[in-house]
């Protein structure tokens, strides 16, 4: 089965409609992130369409059910007048879920020419993101960043899906050369952290154009 990571950016307070939208459609649960967006030019700012607070939802989905998936984002959406926001997805190179014994999705053709860098996220309980990173260190990763997020779960889940539930997450994300891309994987996924179901998810994604800022 291949994956999908969607991606929707929209105004502050919005993400947990348009995510039930997206769980009714078929969505496993996602991930909310707080943000802002940047005006173009000042006189948008003087007019009060300036700095804005933004969510970002995060949504790890099937390929089959993109689409599906898509179409309930946007009909949620339209309900909100005056709103923009944007919508978009990525291809999952691989998809790893805590407490299962096999990778759900894994391309066999990471490493190539045109992608020498994957980006590997981990999204995990509040608290474990440090643990995650010195596991990655020890397979060979550099650095990460490390941002705080909530989970979209609802009261009753818990009941549901016969795991816990904890609605405050951390999301680490590690840029990494593709051939030590999987020894990174399963370093944070050998993590007893990471074994209980329920506890959090680690896919990749193609990092293109890579360069350094600020390097000469």
């Amino acid at each position: 089965m291949m994956f999908k990571l969607l991606i929707a950016i929209v105004p502050r307070g919005q993400c947990d409609a348009i995510s039930q939208a997206a769980k009714a459609a078929g969505a496993p649960g996602g991930t909310i992130l707080p943000g802002r967006g940047t005006a173009p030019n000042n006189i948008l700012a003087l007019l009060g369409f300036g700095d804005s607070s933004k969510e970002i939802l995060l949504n790890v989905v099937p390929d089959s059910a993109e689409q599906r998936i898509r179409q309930a984002i946007h009909e949620e959406f339209e309900k909100k007048k005056g709103q923009a926001g944007v919508l978009f997805s990525i291809k999952v190179n691989s998809f790893i879920k805590s407490g299962s014994a096999d990778d759900l999705c894994k391309e066999e053709n990471i490493m190539n020419q045109e992608n020498s860098y994957q980006m590997i996220t981990a999204i995990i309980n509040k608290g474990y993101a440090e643990d995650a990173m010195a596991a990655a260190r020890s397979a060979g990763a550099g650095g990460g960043t490390v941002l705080g997020g909530r989970g979209t779960a609802r009261e009753g889940d818990e009941k549901f899906f016969g795991v816990e539930i904890v609605p405050e997450k951390e999301m680490l994300m590690i840029l990494a050369p593709s051939d030590k891309a999987a020894a990174i994987e399963n370093a944070i996924k050998g993590l007893e952290c990471f074994s209980k179901g329920g506890s959090g998810i680690i896919f990749t994604t193609n990092a293109q154009d890579f360069s350094l800022l600020g390097k000469k």
